[in-house]
């Protein structure tokens, strides 16, 4: 077996919003290298293609983290099944674009819920599990938008900023537990994320070429839990070259 196919080997991984897009290229990297993943998602269909594929190296949880009490079942019920956590990858969000003054306080409200609230309290949970067995990696899906005031995205673009900032913190406050803490800041992505964004931005991200491949997501995320015990990635910024055309 090749050193990057069983880097992760013997680890179990877990990844919110897992049955597609970023989460799904996450799954797939982490599979690739040997891991076992428990995906976690609200889509039950979903779900099951994703058992379909993968079969026996993965453990499914139909969970809606936008409901608060099923939020708080989330570490409980993954321990429940697979007895430990080494990975646990935050990834489940939701996009808004458009201009402030359009999106609705209910739009705003999910959005900020689901992207901040929700893997703040998903990280906490995780925490006293990863203290206990002294070590574990969290990675938390960020974006471009949290290092640039996206225009066209205020509301998205500040959840982000947001995100940016509590991974640095909570890194800096579990090191000395050998836990990582590190985000990933992907540009524009292939998903259906991007299906909401203004169409004219949207269509000309598409001509130009100036969107990512889930795939390269998954494959920085594997760089990323696949380096030395020593070394951190606290965060990478991934972008399509042409983007900034």
């Amino acid at each position: 077996m090749s050193t990057l196919k069983s880097s992760l080997e013997g680890k179990i991984a877990a990844v919110t919003g897992g049955a597609s897009g970023i989460g799904l290229a996450s799954v797939k990297g982490m599979l690739g290298a040997g891991a076992q993943v428990v995906v976690i998602d609200r889509d039950e269909s979903a779900l099951a293609r994703v058992r379909d594929e993968f079969g026996d190296q993965v453990t499914t949880l139909a969970i809606d983290l936008l409901d608060t009490k099923c939020c708080s079942s989330l570490v409980p019920r993954i321990l429940e099944e697979v007895g430990h956590i080494d990975i646990f990858h935050a990834n489940a969000g939701l996009y808004l674009g458009g201009d402030l003054v359009e999106a609705s306080s209910e739009a705003i409200d999910r959005m900020l819920h689901l992207n901040v609230n929700v893997v703040m309290k998903n990280v906490r949970d995780v925490l006293p599990h990863m203290i206990e067995r002294k070590g574990g990696d969290i990675l938390v899906t960020s974006s471009l938008a949290a290092h640039y005031p996206t225009p066209w995205e205020p509301v998205y673009a500040s959840s982000k900023w947001a995100i940016n900032c509590f991974v640095q913190v909570v890194r800096r406050q579990n090191f000395k537990h050998g836990i990582r803490v590190g985000s990933i800041s992907p540009g524009p992505v292939r998903t259906n994320l991007v299906s909401d964004w203004p169409e004219d931005k949207l269509r000309e991200a598409i001509d130009s070429g100036s969107l990512i491949d889930p795939k390269e997501i998954g494959d920085t995320i594997l760089f990323m839990l696949t380096r030395p015990p020593q070394v951190t990635i606290r965060d990478v910024v991934l972008m399509p070259t042409n983007f900034d055309l």
